[in-house]
């Protein structure tokens, strides 16, 4: 699924939050990826839903009453229209009333939002492989051995020994959201409907994808499908052309609704998870009791790229694996980055399935092979579609979260992968029938536990915590499996172990005190206490978590207790210049902003929207350091909440957001005063640039600007004019070396200012103006001459530089007309006072460099995790890299001409809406205060063990009975199967093992003979 052909996607399903999607999608000089607003049409959301005459009346009575007329409802013929609705399609006659309108109707109480009515092209989430035609070609009479390299995943999970059972899908009612599916299609025998949203006649799928994922769940001939007698209700939500709107979406949704669709798979997805129309449609869904599986994303193998709506709680999110347990090369890995900067992310991704290679159903007859999550999907409900069949006697009790919560426990997990990478594990399908068998209606957690010995827990596996480090955070989501609703009952307690240990460890939390529908979270924050400020070893202890349940058919509560056991490594405190400190605080992303990608060569991904965190994509930099000797902690806070005596060195890297003036001052403080370094690596910024790119958004009627550039240079100058340091506005690209290391600076800028000492190093290298060639819209300025440019610096802070760095000291000086936008107060004079009197015998360094992309992973050429170590040896231990003492050119760029530093953009939309949590309405002005839970010791909780003794379902003997054999069958099939496995993996070992001797002895007869040739021959001559 590539992302940049699903940005819009979502967006297009509700269309309310209209800006986060046109800069992906509106045709540009640049970029080619195009949607298409309908002119004049305008989509009215309603807060409930109401047949056609009532909605009809509300409309007609605002606008009637404010004499607006130039307008009309839209009739929609299609099957939802028989049914209450949330919404209308308005067509306006007079474009230049469109705001009025907008006004007008919002201001019904019964409207929750006016947005634009809106079509988008784009690619399903699909790699097309090859097709196979199966002619059934094989002697009559003879039974064919199972091929083990099958890909037919029908095959591969072991779905006939469910079908032996009498288990095929029976009864089971599954939405497909897709391309169609051709009538009379030889491969289906349940196709119970077949609607179409689409504005074509033909009901028929001509692109392929909506047939293949049919028949990856329910293909009886062929390419057999998982659960074929499943009930199949086809929505043709996108023509051949790949067109959908926003009004075929939202109407398909509430007919499956009203169909009391079982399970719907969307195998759809995109990165914009603030798009709150369609994600509370989704809510809706799934509060209905219809059970939504969607793909992941086929945006790895970077971290942090998990597609909505599989990231959502309330969704089963699925990731795709090889034939061979490995995971895809293409399927997104978690974290979910919602909740970043100022929290972590969830687990998000829930389980991984076969997605490549996978053979399915062809657009007419045969069968044909095709790869991405999209694929792993629709594996994943096929797969719930037998689990449901297989205990319709249970059908009260399953849901969203008891069928997610099954397929987990169900998982295995694969050795050498992370949870996020493989979420809870392989899907398998006999173990979750097995489970869902005995299943008795819960409260569980993902992850359940933490632990930090385990390295399928990474990232938390990767650092012990120490006294005084940043808090560790694990977000938890809650599944409820008792009912929709729920609350937690008072607030978690803390339970240490104090036989491992437990006493060390400090907890925080904090949760949704209500859960709707079926999930909730819970956010763990973990510290080491002073009095384990000497401890090396583990850590255990539990927290307790009570949540109240509804349910509805008995009118009565039940009390649930919930514990979630940690185990964490814990350590002595490292030296300071061992430690980092990384900027989290002040990086943006999309959404809600429309912040540019930072390498503007890569067009196919125009949107930041990977959060820049250690544990996304700057994983592999992460990993790097902490493979050499590093500790690196998060900063979420403003740098006027850390203690900078801590760290050796505070590590900047693409920052958009703004420095606030506090922020400034503390950090010379901090650098002065405290010892702290600062390491930076900056991103391309130009305003003309910026301005090539924007957009219009048709929701405001406005053109739109990216809010910064790849970085924010005017705020980072303001953070570093107190050090003699700026950044320009020029474009800089291109390949280059720096002694024998090859470099490759993609979109980067260049130092304008520097101080001049005579031990400071300045090194440069001759770079593309790729901004001049985006301006022109041609690739002319390859051809004119490189530029050559200063790029990296090292700068020794001392007490004189405090002060002088704002004059002429400085390898050029501030342009005269450069007037920072924002009105800086100057520092007290008790403050200032402080700093001159002040004996800092080491004062911190400061060390840049003028691209980020070769510590990004996104998109990276040529890493450059050797120019930070060697920045990191300055910063930490002031010794400067031989290679970049002979590269420095400082006096040669000393005498360069004056050039002015880049203004804010004048359209900057960096102050933000009522919604942007980022923004300075709702930062932490206040440092985070966190309240340390006390300890309590383990009581028993009768009363919890009383009312939770229920009987959950009314089963008889007979199904009682039935129960029994299938578990009994299972159990047979399973220990057989594992046993098989064992014995293959044995006979691969033994086959290396004999591969191995053979060779070794063939590689020694060869020597051998050569020997006795070269005697002889020397013996002849």
């Amino acid at each position: 699924m590539n992302v940049y052909n699903f940005i819009c996607l979502i967006n297009a399903i509700s269309g309310f939050t209209l800006f986060q999607c046109i800069p992906a999608c509106t045709t540009s000089e640049t970029d080619t990826f195009k949607t298409t607003v309908v002119p004049n049409e305008l989509i009215v959301l309603f807060h409930f839903k109401y047949f056609s005459t009532v909605r009809e009346n509300f409309l007609r009575t605002k606008l009637l009453n404010s004499n607006i007329s130039n307008w009309r409802i839209l009739p929609r013929t299609n099957l939802a229209s028989q049914y209450p609705s949330d919404f209308d399609i308005l067509r306006i006659s007079d474009r230049s009333s469109i705001e009025q309108i907008v006004k007008t109707v919002t201001s019904h109480p019964s409207v929750k939002a006016v947005v634009p009515q809106r079509s988008v092209q784009r690619t399903l989430a699909w790699t097309f492989n090859e097709t196979i035609i199966d002619n059934n070609r094989r002697p009559l009479g003879i039974v064919r051995k199972e091929d083990k390299r099958s890909r037919r995943v029908s095959s591969v999970l072991h779905a006939n020994v469910l079908w032996n059972l009498g288990i095929t899908g029976k009864g089971v009612k599954v939405a497909i959201f897709d391309t169609g599916l051709t009538k009379n299609h030889p491969h289906f025998r349940n196709v119970k409907e077949r609607t179409n949203w689409t504005n074509e006649k033909s009901l028929d799928d001509r692109v392929s994808h909506g047939t293949f994922v049919a028949g990856v769940i329910a293909s009886s001939k062929e390419c057999l499908g998982l659960a074929p007698d499943a009930e199949l209700y086809i929505f043709k939500v996108f023509t051949n052309s790949q067109v959908s709107y926003t009004s075929w979406f939202l109407d398909a949704f509430n007919y499956a609704i009203h169909r009391k669709v079982n399970i719907l798979n969307l195998s759809i997805g995109g990165p914009d998870f603030m798009d709150s129309p369609f994600v509370e449609k989704v809510l809706e869904l799934s509060a209905n009791n219809v059970i939504m599986v969607s793909s992941a994303g086929n945006d790895g193998p970077l971290y942090g790229t998990l597609n909505n709506p599989g990231d959502q709680s309330d969704v089963i999110g699925v990731g795709g694996i090889q034939f061979d347990d490995k995971i895809a090369k293409f399927s997104s890995r978690g974290m979910t980055t919602w909740e970043l900067p100022l929290g972590y992310g969830r687990l998000g991704l829930d389980i991984v399935t076969y997605g490549s290679q996978v053979e399915g159903s062809d657009v007419r007859t045969g069968c044909r092979r095709l790869s991405g999550t999209s694929v792993s999907s629709p594996v994943v409900a096929g797969v719930a579609a037998l689990l449901i069949s297989g205990a319709f006697h249970r059908i009260e009790l399953i849901n969203p979260a008891s069928l997610k919560q099954v397929i987990i426990e169900g998982a295995e997990k694969l050795p050498s992968y992370n949870m996020f990478e493989q979420g809870q594990g392989k899907l398998s399908l006999l173990k979750s029938m097995q489970s869902l068998l005995s299943y008795r209606p819960k409260i569980s957690l993902i992850p359940p536990l933490l632990d930090y010995t385990s390295n399928y827990m990474w990232p938390y596996s990767s650092q012990p915590l120490y006294f005084g480090s940043s808090v560790a955070i694990v977000n938890v989501t809650i599944l409820n499996g008792i009912s929709v609703a729920s609350r937690v009952v008072g607030t978690p307690k803390w339970i240490p172990d104090v036989d491992h240990h437990g006493q060390f460890l400090k907890i925080s939390t904090r949760f949704s005190p209500i859960l709707w529908p079926w999930t909730g979270w819970m956010a763990v924050y973990i510290a080491v206490h002073k009095d384990g400020e000497g401890f090396e070893g583990v850590s255990k202890g539990n927290i307790s978590l009570v949540v109240e349940s509804l349910r509805d058919k008995r009118n009565e509560t039940l009390l649930t207790e919930v514990i979630f056991p940690l185990t964490i490594k814990v350590t002595q405190k490292p030296p300071r210049n061992k430690r980092i400190l990384w900027d989290q605080y002040h990086s943006l992303r999309y959404p809600p902003r429309y912040i540019p990608r930072d390498d503007l060569k890569v067009k196919s991904d125009p949107l930041d929207w990977r959060a820049d965190h250690i544990h996304t994509n700057f994983k592999d930099m992460y990993t790097y350091l902490r493979n050499v000797g590093y500790y690196v902690d998060v900063l979420r806070e403003p740098y006027t909440c850390f203690n900078a005596s801590d760290y050796g060195t505070l590590l900047v890297v693409d920052p958009e957001k703004e420095f606030d003036d506090d922020e400034v001052h503390i950090l010379q403080e901090h650098v002065h005063k405290d010892g702290l370094s600062v390491i930076i690596f900056a991103d391309w910024y130009n305003t003309t640039v910026m301005k090539k790119i924007k957009f219009f958004d048709e929701n405001t009627r406005q053109w739109w600007i990216p809010d910064t550039g790849g970085a924010n240079i005017p705020a980072l100058n303001d953070l570093l004019k107190p050090f003699g340091i700026a950044f320009g506005d020029f474009v800089g690209e291109g390949h280059f070396k720096l002694g024998d290391h090859s470099m490759y600076y993609a979109s980067g800028t260049t130092i304008v200012k520097f101080p001049s000492n005579p031990n400071d190093i300045v090194v440069g290298t001759s770079l593309n103006d790729q901004g001049l060639s985006i301006m022109t819209g041609s690739k002319s300025s390859k051809k004119e001459p490189k530029k050559v440019v200063p790029i990296l610096g090292l700068f020794q802070t001392n007490s004189s530089s405090q002060h002088s760095n704002d004059g002429n000291n400085s390898i050029s000086t501030e342009n005269s007309e450069f007037k920072s936008r924002f009105v800086r107060p100057k520092m007290s004079k008790r403050s200032l006072s402080y700093l001159q009197n002040v004996n800092v015998p080491h004062q911190g360094r400061i060390a840049v460099y003028g691209d980020s992309n070769c510590l990004d992973s996104t998109h990276i050429e040529k890493a450059c995790y050797w120019v930070l170590i060697t920045f990191l040896d300055f910063a930490m231990n002031s010794h400067k890299s031989s290679l970049l003492q002979n590269l420095n050119r400082i006096s040669e760029f000393k005498k360069m001409t004056e050039t002015p530093l880049p203004l804010r953009i004048s359209s900057n939309n960096s102050k933000a809406g009522p919604h942007d949590v980022t923004e300075a309405s709702t930062r932490l002005k206040h440092c985070e205060q966190l309240d340390w839970i006390r300890a309590t010791s383990r009581k028993t909780n009768h009363h919890l063990e009383e009312k939770l003794n229920v009987e959950w379902a009314a089963t008889s003997e007979r199904e009682e009975h039935q129960n029994n054999q299938i578990k009994q069958i299972l159990d047979a099939e399973i220990i057989k199967l594992s046993q098989d496995a064992e014995y293959l993996i044995g006979s691969q070992s033994e086959f290396s093992l004999g591969m191995s001797m053979m060779f070794i002895f063939s590689l020694s007869f060869i020597v051998v003979v050569l020997f006795i040739l070269f005697v002889k021959k020397r013996f002849i001559l």
